[in-house]
Formats: C-alpha cells, structure tokens, sequence
C-alpha cells in the first residue's frame, strides 16, 4: 500500500497529520492546520488542497525544521502534497461525520483479522456510532477515532504482508532441501506453502497457516541433519554422532523456539500493557533465547499461562466497567459525563468481543475522578488527561519514547490526581526529540538498505547458499524500504533484516574473493566453464572415477534408515554424515563451500568454493588440473563432499579412487 492509500477514506486536512506524525506530534501539527486556516478565514475542514499545499509549505516546513534536517523536511513534505493531489478528487466532505460508510467498509475488510485489537475496538466504536446517530447525536469524535483505526489496520496489514513474503521465500527454500525426504508431511508443507503464497498475492494474511509450515519445515529439517537415526539391522555398531550435526539440530530447535517467543510476544503485547508482571517473564525467556536454552517446553507453559491470565483480567475489567458505571451514573448531566458514557459503550463492546480495554477504563477512571471534583477544574483536568493519552499512544511507535516517557507520564497522573497541573508541554517535547531520532534513524536503516542492495548486485552470480539467502534478504529490504510510516516491530524487523543481510553480504564477497583467486589458480574459464566440469549424472564422464575397492582395514562407516513412520512414508537410506574418521593423505571433506576435513590448505578451500557452486547446479563429481596438481571431487551425499589432489588423475585414481568412489 502507499502512503497515500488510507488517505482515500478519510477527510484531506488529517492527511498530513497521518503522514508526518512520526516527525511531530499530532498535537502540534492539528494546531499548526488550525492556525493556518484562521489566518485564511477557513476552518481546518473547509482548506482545499491549495490552502494544505501553503500551509505545508510554509508553517509545516518551518516547524520541521527544528527538530529534523531541512532536506529530510523538504522530502516529507513534498510526499505529503503529491499525496494530497492524487486523494483530492475522491476525499470525502469533512463537514458532517455523520457518515458511517467509511467504518463500515473499513470494518468489513478487515473482518478476517478479528483479533487485532484495533479491529476490536472498531466494531465497538461502530456499535456506538450507531445509537449515537438514531439519537441524532454528533457522530464527529467517533467517525475521526474510527478512521485513525482504519488507518492503523492499513499500516499493520502492510507490514504483515512484507513479513509474510520474506516467511514465505524461506519457507520455499527449505522446501527445497526437505523435497526429496518425500511422505505426507512433504506434501503437506507443499500445500501450505501453495495457499500462503495465494493469500500473498491476493494481499490476505494467513498467519495461522505460515505458524504451521513453519512447524512442519522445522520437523523436517532436524529430521534431515539429525545423527540421532537407527543403524540397519545388519550394523552392530552404534552410529557415530557427528558433533556439526548436533550443533546444526541445536540451532534449528532455538531458531524455531525464538520465532514462537516473537509471536507470542507481539500476540501478548495488549495484554502486558494490561498486566506489567508478565515483562518480566519475557525478558527471561528471551534471555534464554540469548544463551541458547529455551525450550519448547517453556514456550508451552508461558502460552498457557497468558491465555489463564487473559481469560482472568476480561473478567477483572468487565467487572471495572460495571463499577464505572454506576459512578458515572450517580453523577449530574453534563457535557463530559455524556462523552463518557459513550467512551464506556466503545468499552463495554470491545470486552464483548474479547479485546481488552485497558487504557480505555484507565481513561475513565481519570474523566470519573475529574468529574467529581470541582466544576470549575474538571473541564482543564479532561482536557489534559485526554493530552496525556494522546501522548502516550503516540510514544509507543517511537523507539525508546515510551520507556523514557513512562515515569513522567506516571507523576503527570499522579499530579491530576492532586489537583496540580503538570508540566505535559514538556513531555510533548521530550518525545520531540525522540521522533527526530527515529526520523534520522530511518534515514541511516534506508541508505543501509540501499548499500546492501547495490552489493548484492556485485555478487548475485555467484551460485552459493549465502548468496542465495542474501538474494532473499535484499528482496525483502526492498520491500520493507518502500513502507511509510512504521510501528515499533516493523522498525524492529527492518534492523534485523539489516544486521543479517550485512553479516552475509561481508561472508559473499570472501566468497567472491575465494572465487577469484580460483579463477587466479585455474584460468580465467574456470568459473565461466563450471557446466563442463560438472558431472550433472546425465551421461558418462570422460574418465570415470573406479568403483570402490575394498578396504578391509578400515571400518566400514554404517548406513543408516529412518525409523518408520516419521514421514508417514517409506523408509529410506541416508548417506552418514562425515565421521571424523582418518582420511586419506591430501584429501578432505568438504560442505557448503567450507572445508570440514583435512588439514588446513588455501588451495583446497579454493576448490570448495567452486563446489559450493557444484551443489547449487546439482554436481554430482569434479575433475580439474591447473599447473601445480590435478584435483577431484565427488558428492557424498547429504550436501558432503570428498575432495582429493594429486600430480595428476592417475595418481589420484591409483591412491585414492576407491575412497572417493565412497569406500571407507
């Protein structure tokens, strides 16, 4: 979506507080508009697009200005007016907000994501909306929060889907490498996959179904790289456990145990805003992400606590609400007490529908409290405790805005209570100061992005798995570089997906400095000829590698079967993973572009990296010759490589042929 779709149903002069309301604060910007329209004799509702383009211009631009660089200002600005030119002709008259249409359409499309907070609270505000307009009631606050709703979902839709697509590219690799393990369980990935990558393109999130292809791709790939297998029967041996093996399970098991923790706590944050205590344990279970230890166990323990403790605190705040309104019903007519009753109907049909109301009751407890004081006060203490809200709300978009804010929101509060009045322009200007940084700090992530991309450019013709990983990364930065405005976790992924992509764009030019040495070593055809020195299994190559021979002296290593059952298929063979085992005098074994066994040697890593690309081509043996030793290669199996050099092939073939051919 652009920054400018959301502005299609919503009134043209809160478009540019929408747009520019992660650089100033909505406050300032909404008294900004109002001053530049009694200057033009106009109201904010009644400013043609015109009027917005001189005021942006203008006191806009001059108010940006002191909180980021003037360049950055000018950008901003300029979108917000091209966004303001093509929403003209089908932006909606702001004069009434009597007209329901916008929410009613706004909440049907997103009639899928029923538990969205936001979404909750809509139909709420919807239902309330409703007997506000048969009593004939000013509809205006109610249609003005629902339309900022709408254009939250928008944005939270929008960076859905960009997550989505990057789940969905990885999940389509994995698939890549679980394929041929065949059975139901690869079939089912297989449809999962299908169905999520249909909702991708119809701008639908599944979130449920990428929760279980992600599952399932987990089983399966700690299946595949697992030791932990049964000998066939004929083996007495017990099968060696490869220590990379178990390092590479490990990491799949907290790989996938963090992306639970990370779900459970986007799923969980309305509710932690609603009970603090539960910080505490998330911190500790992302400790133990850090260190490597978290369990699924514990991850299933803290899923089942939140929902105890969610079923627990709707119970607490429905109660809250059924006490709230009897105080407000105890209390004369006024102005205030009517908008807070109708505050309390949006609550009473968000706890309806099982979303939490929390600030919300907070909010009226404060409007009861003022209400009971004196006349003459309630009417500033309403006003500031609304300012107060509106601050906090804003905060939680800004990155480290809602920490520093927190304890003098606290005391802000707390002077209400006593019946001062606290210093809230202050607090105003404090998160100023923060949006400026995540201003800049946008800035910095973007031109980052931009680099990674131009990079990746420079080395995408390399064929190994951290270039095709970085490929994915560098689409998905793409895409996370054209969102608008972000909330905290998209900012949070757009610095992951950052950190990551750099990490592999530093290991793809080693890669590619590897690469060139070969080509240094073996001649400038060496890369550009790599289809003729693979054996792709199509036909006989030109000097075949000897059958193995026998090698009674060493131990033959054992193959291995999958217990039956676990892929709800036929059991297959599977090739051991390498096995520490002596090797053969210059020989070595070789994974992923790396050399795993053998000594250390600068020409052999050379080789691998050529056979990194032999993997990706589907390889399945190697024979080269440069001026100094002639080399030779075959697949092992499982992704392992056995690499050998020698005066020439004849010497190889004559030494250590046999072991190539997979003896010993």
């Amino acid at each position: 979506m652009s920054p400018d779709t959301a502005a299609r149903q919503e009134p043209l002069h809160r478009l540019p507080v929408r747009l520019l309301g992660d650089l100033v604060s909505p406050r300032a910007l909404e008294r900004i508009l109002a001053d530049g329209a009694q200057a033009r004799g106009k109201t904010p509702e009644t400013l043609v697009p015109g009027d917005l383009e001189d005021i942006l211009k203008r006191e806009v631009f001059k108010r940006l200005q002191l909180s980021v660089p003037a360049a950055l200002a000018k950008r901003r600005v300029s979108e917000v007016i091209g966004a303001l030119m093509e929403a003209a002709p089908s932006a909606p008259a702001a004069t009434s907000g009597e007209d329901l249409g916008t929410l009613e359409e706004g909440a049907r499309r997103f009639t899928l994501y029923f538990d969205w907070p936001e979404t909750q609270r809509l139909r709420g505000i919807l239902g309330v909306a409703r007997q506000q307009q048969a009593a004939g009631a000013d509809l205006a606050p109610l249609v003005r929060e629902g339309q900022d709703l709408i254009a939250l979902m928008e944005r939270r839709l929008e960076e859905g889907l960009v997550a989505q697509a990057q789940d969905l590219a990885e999940l389509k690799a994995a698939f890549g490498r679980v394929q041929g393990m065949g059975g139901k369980d690869v079939r089912r990935l297989e449809s999962l996959i299908a169905q999520v990558e249909e909702a991708q393109k119809g701008g639908v999130l599944q979130p449920a179904e990428v929760e279980r292809a992600r599952s399932i791709t987990f089983t399966l790939r700690r299946l595949l790289e697992s030791s932990v297998v049964q000998p066939l029967p004929s083996g007495e041996v017990p099968a060696p456990v490869d220590p990379e093996a178990q390092a590479r399970v490990l990491a799949l098991e907290q790989e996938h145990a963090s992306r639970q923790l990370a779900d459970l706590a986007r799923d969980s944050e309305a509710l932690r805003r609603a009970r603090p205590e539960l910080e505490a344990r998330l911190q500790a279970l992302r400790a133990q992400g850090a260190a490597g230890t978290l369990s699924a166990e514990a991850l299933d323990t803290w899923r089942r606590e939140l929902e105890e403790v969610r079923e627990a605190e709707l119970t607490r705040q429905r109660s809250d609400l059924a006490a709230l309104e009897g105080g407000l019903a105890a209390l004369p007519p006024s102005p205030a007490r009517e908008e807070a009753r109708v505050a309390l109907g949006v609550a009473r049909l968000t706890l309806d529908g099982g979303g939490l109301a929390t600030d919300e009751l907070r909010d009226l407890h404060a409007t009861l409290d003022a209400l009971q004081a004196a006349p003459e006060v309630a009417a500033r203490r309403l006003e500031l405790q609304r300012d107060l809200a509106e601050l906090e709300r804003a905060a939680r978009d800004v990155p480290g805005a809602a920490d520093e804010l927190a304890p003098g929101l606290a005391a802000a509060r707390d002077a209400l209570k006593r019946g001062e009045t606290p210093d809230v322009a202050a607090l105003w200007s404090a998160l100023e100061r923060r949006m400026a940084q995540a201003a800049q700090q946008r800035e910095d992530f973007d031109a980052r992005a931009d680099h990674v991309i131009r990079e990746y450019d420079t080395v995408r013709h390399l064929a190994g798995e951290t270039t095709q990983k970085l490929g994915r990364l560098a689409d998905t930065l793409r895409a996370q570089r054209r969102l608008g405005r972000m909330s905290a976790l998209a900012r949070e992924r757009y610095a992951q997906t950052l950190t990551d992509a750099e990490a592999l764009l530093a290991e793809a030019h080693a890669e590619y400095e590897a690469a060139q040495q070969v080509t240094a070593s073996f001649g400038a055809d060496a890369l550009s000829g790599l289809l003729d020195v693979f054996d792709f299994g199509g036909g006989e190559p030109e000097a075949p590698l000897p059958a193995p021979e026998p090698a009674p002296t060493v131990p033959a290593v054992p193959a291995f079967t999958l217990p039956a059952g676990l892929l709800g298929g036929t059991p297959t063979a599977e090739t051991a993973e390498p096995t520490g085992a002596e090797l053969p005098y210059d020989a070595w074994r070789v994974r992923g572009g790396q050399l795993v066994e053998g000594p250390a040697d600068a020409a052999a890593q050379g080789v691998a990296a050529l056979l990194a690309q032999a993997d990706d081509l589907g390889g399945l043996t190697l024979r080269l010759t440069d001026d100094r030793a002639a080399w030779a290669a075959r697949l092992e199996g499982a992704g392992v490589w056995r690499l050998a050099r020698g005066p020439n092939a004849g010497a190889i073939d004559d030494r250590v042929g046999g072991w190539l051919a997979g003896a010993g």
